[in-house]
């Protein structure tokens, strides 16, 4: 578990915890009615925690399309390979998974990280080099 899910859990906790306090203060209706809010506050929480991966990756595959665009009217002619964060992996849950990594075929030694806001705004965010020998990015924007 991540240090960003301990800490979301803690977070709901504790606001579920204050709801079921609020709900034994309080007497007939109202507390029938509390208690219905924190059952409702668990359940969204859990349908959230569950389908937010899934959400993730609709959102990375948005992003790849409009990073396709970009690069085929900066770089007509050549051919690239994508690189995702494994985000649903144990181990790689502290990368950011809406950075793209970019290989292009002429220059396989080195990655580039893209991402996208949306349709009109992608920034490359940084590159990486395998071999330290390389003096130049070809495609460093």
């Amino acid at each position: 578990m991540s240090p960003k899910e301990l800490i979301e859990l803690m977070v709901v906790s504790g606001i579920f915890i204050v709801i079921l306090f609020v709900s034994f203060v309080l007497k007939g209706m109202s507390r029938k009615l509390v208690r219905r809010l924190a059952v409702f506050f668990l359940l969204a929480f859990a349908i959230f925690y569950f389908v937010r991966p899934y959400w993730i990756d609709i959102q990375i595959e948005k992003k790849i399309e409009y990073i396709q665009v970009h690069l085929e009217e900066r770089y007509p002619g050549e051919t690239w390979s994508y690189k995702k964060v494994p985000h649903r992996e144990v181990g790689y849950k502290h990368l950011n998974p809406y950075y793209i990594g970019v290989i292009f075929e002429n220059e396989p030694e080195v990655e580039y990280q893209y991402f996208a806001r949306g349709k009109d705004d992608i920034i490359q965010v940084g590159y990486s080099i395998k071999n330290d020998f390389l003096s130049d990015p070809l495609h460093l924007e």
